[in-house]
């Protein structure tokens, strides 16, 4: 790639504190197949030496840019990438993943040689303490309408609502100012409204991305923040819908999303209660759940006109045994 012109992928990586992974992560990019790109990583007030690293990285190789920012959360970072990237089609991958040597020329082949706004793979889970490897086993294959990828993603099992195994065109994002929230479970929020502006959508199936599972990733560390995070991403998935008006046309397959969301909200809150050893407010916690959950499923609910003013549905344990020390 000349040094002005424009790459054809900009791969956008937030990094904090992931010194053990961050040199594999990226070398993994530097032995891509497909040569038209650039690394955009942005440096999120690291703490440990993974700036050293990333600098290093950038040194050598012309490709590779860093932005260093304080900490500012993973979804600032995603978006101070996304406004410095210059490519045509946007790529996340997290600092502690990495990737197949054939990750971006498979996805980059499968969108152009299908007029493709989206293109997906599937991943590994990596489980680091025993290096073992899983193949996610829900899966789907070829080249689907903007309609039957929607459908799939809001059922969340063979397109999944995650930012990084998909390659997009940038459109998608800067034409209708998409960005990530800050807040966790960022790419349920966020995924959706992407999709919606999507005319076709390839998937690949095959495993392309290798996903670290770690003892402080997101599912692994379950809080009652994250888990009204998660309540609250779910009404946000409706909320656009509602805006771009496709509610009507997707409900059923969202009323799915919301059966498994409670469902698995309540494997969370038994246990973020067990581990704390209180059970007290556990089952007061799952109706609550229920009842908010069943609230954004309502036809008369306008989810829309609720964004910013989300309250926390889920209440901590040391929350309940202070309510009851006081009665």
């Amino acid at each position: 790639m000349e040094k002005d012109q424009k790459p054809e992928i900009s791969v956008i990586i937030p990094v904090y504190n992931v010194e053990q992974f961050i040199g594999r992560c990226l070398t993994s990019l530097v032995e891509q197949t497909f040569r038209d790109f650039e690394v955009i990583a942005v440096n999120d007030g690291a703490t440990d030496d993974s700036p050293m690293i990333l600098h290093h990285f950038a040194e050598k190789y012309d490709f590779i840019k860093v932005i260093d920012q304080p900490n500012k959360g993973m979804s600032e970072a995603r978006n101070v990438g996304m406004r410095a990237a210059s490519g045509r089609f946007f790529s996340f991958v997290d600092g502690d993943d990495y990737v197949s040597p054939t990750f971006l020329e498979e996805l980059y082949r499968a969108c152009v040689d299908n007029s493709a706004d989206i293109a997906c793979c599937y991943y590994y889970f990596h489980f680091i303490e025993n290096d073992f490897l899983f193949e996610y086993p829900f899966r789907c294959k070829g080249v689907l309408s903007g309609s039957e990828a929607m459908h799939k993603l809001l059922r969340d099992v063979q397109i999944q609502s995650l930012a990084w195994n998909k390659l997009y065109r940038r459109e998608l994002f800067m034409d209708y100012d998409i960005t990530f929230p800050n807040m966790t479970f960022e790419d349920m929020a966020t995924t959706t409204r992407v999709f919606s502006h999507a005319s076709r959508v390839v998937v690949i199936d095959r495993p392309l991305y290798y996903y670290n599972q770690r003892s402080t990733s997101t599912l692994a560390t379950m809080n009652t923040n994250k888990i009204n995070d998660f309540i609250r991403a779910t009404a946000m998935v409706r909320a656009s819908l509602e805006k771009s008006g496709l509610y009507e046309k997707y409900k059923k397959s969202y009323q799915a999303l919301l059966r498994k969301t409670c469902n698995c909200c309540y494997l969370y809150v038994l246990k973020v209660h067990t581990e704390k050893k209180c059970m007290r407010g556990c089952m007061e916690n799952m109706r609550r759940v229920s009842r908010a959950l069943k609230k954004y499923s309502t036809d008369d609910c306008r989810v829309a006109d609720l964004l910013g003013n989300l309250p926390d549905v889920v209440a901590s344990p040391e929350q309940f045994a202070k309510d009851y020390s006081v009665r």
